[in-house]
């Protein structure tokens, strides 16, 4: 059955506190799943969650601190001492996840940590993984893996099996290397079990080297997402660009990448700079969100601009100030429209070998079937309530410009910041729909003042005629 956070339970949880009731508190949250023990901790005040951790068995609050988001888990590590936060670790946390905790510390602290741990080889371990720049498949990579040499029998095999499995939750696969740890291919337990004749057999003579998919250390974290997901790994080797076999990526890591990179993306195309969550300080939300609202604040200026150039058609044709919004409105949507399909294809990799010209053309085909069938809703509207024939003509054909050209600058737009590695998640925020209100209020005065030159004036459009042709 699930657990159901309610405000009853963390108010009878802080009661607990307040009186000091520490076997109530360990009785309220037996048979809690560590993810829903952190859940409870991030809905207490920072000293409450920190009396309610050291309640728990060092086992347990190592599952506890992994679950954590970073500023839940910040919190509570400076309230911890290095010692404590080495007993926990120690033995208790892999070296992909300890690391994650450890980088949170200031230097110094870290250092102090590293010191207490007594598993030497664990502390070696999480020394070299932060060694790795972050973002990197070395970053997020576990030390600890089932390796065996191509030289060995099979009964030798098992038995150093036995060993390195000690250090391992799940054992997805297992790695066959040389003498000097070079990565030679794969072996599974069914191979292991079932292919060798008998205990001497050598793993040379049944391990693979068939569709061995592995990543380089210093490869994006992004491209490691893609390649299992390309090819469904639940776990990847990760190499040396000379082949060394230094680690492996599980599923849980990468999803936990893709997660966070499909909200990053979702906050930028949101106008939001950089990740921050509803609990982070207000100066930190501001830094975040202040600069796109400018852009916005300026993009605004600037259709104002458009507005005051045309103020003479305006006066002269007043009822066009009506279909501001709704022009300016569609050519913001179908430009983030447009965008959103090609930043998405770019971020899963589905775009394709066409060429730009190729997405245009296609785009420019779906844009025109939208562009007419919108604008003969609105001129058939226009024709029914209204009583100005040019003004039906000016919007639907305004309309009609707007959405095609909203739409090519929505899909060339991240393409060229593509090309230029820059983020294309920027062309689906403000971006896109403040440079459309702006060209699509220009387009909408533009054919207006032609309309009204139409049907007002023919003598004078005549003319200009003539003087273009």
């Amino acid at each position: 059955m699930q657990f159901e956070l309610t405000k009853e339970f963390i108010s009878i949880l802080q009661e607990f506190i307040e009186n000091g009731r520490d076997n109530a508190i360990q009785e309220a949250l037996h048979g809690l799943h560590p993810a829903d023990i952190s859940d409870v901790m991030e809905e207490l005040k920072s000293d409450e969650a920190t009396y309610i951790y050291k309640l728990l068995e060092n086992e347990e609050a190592a599952d506890v601190l992994i679950e954590l988001e970073d500023d839940e888990l910040s919190k509570l590590l400076s309230a911890l001492t290095s010692k404590e936060i080495a007993e926990i670790i120690d033995e208790n946390v892999d070296s992909d996840d300890a690391a994650d905790v450890i980088q949170l510390l200031p230097e110094q602290k870290q250092e102090e940590v590293i010191s207490q741990i007594s598993d030497e080889s664990q502390a070696s371990d999480i020394i070299a993984l932060l060694q790795f720049e972050e973002g990197t498949a070395g970053a997020i990579m576990a030390k600890e893996l089932v390796a065996v040499n191509i030289n060995w029998t099979v009964g030798q095999a098992i038995r150093e099996m036995r060993k390195q499995a000690d250090d391992l939750e799940n054992v997805y696969t297992i790695y066959v290397i040389n003498d000097e740890g070079i990565l030679k291919g794969r072996l599974s337990l069914k191979q292991l079990l079932f292919s060798a004749t008998s205990t001497r057999t050598t793993i040379k003579e049944i391990y693979t080297d068939e569709d061995l998919r592995s990543v380089e250390s210093d490869e994006d974290v992004e491209e490691v997402a893609d390649v299992m997901q390309k090819y469904d790994l639940v776990v990847i080797p990760v190499i040396t660009g000379n082949n060394l076999l230094v680690g492996r990526i599980t599923i849980d890591d990468v999803v936990d990448v893709i997660k966070d990179e499909a909200g990053r993306d979702y906050q930028m195309a949101s106008g939001i700079s950089e990740r921050v969550d509803s609990e982070d300080r207000i100066q930190r939300i501001l830094r975040a969100r202040f600069p796109w609202l400018l852009i916005g604040l300026i993009g605004g200026i600037f259709g104002a601009l458009v507005i005051n150039i045309f103020e003479h058609d305006i006066k002269i044709y007043p009822e066009m100030a009506f279909f501001i919004p709704l022009i300016a409105a569609m050519g913001g949507n179908v430009g983030v429209q447009s965008s959103a399909i090609i930043v998405q294809g770019l971020a899963n990799k589905t775009i394709g070998l066409s060429s730009t010209g190729q997405k245009l053309l296609k785009e420019l085909g779906v844009a025109t079937l939208n562009g007419v069938i919108l604008a003969l809703v609105i001129l058939a509207f226009n024709l029914r309530f209204g009583d100005s024939l040019a003004l039906s003509y000016t919007v639907s054909i305004a309309l009609f410009c707007v959405i095609i050209f909203a739409s090519l600058f929505g899909t060339l737009t991240p393409l060229v910041l593509d090309k230029v590695n820059i983020d294309p998640a920027l062309a689906t925020g403000p971006f896109i729909t403040t440079a459309n209100d702006i060209v699509g209020l220009f387009i909408y005065f533009i054919i207006g003042r032609m309309m009204y030159l139409y049907f007002q004036e023919p003598e004078a459009c005549n003319t200009i005629l003539e003087l273009v042709t």
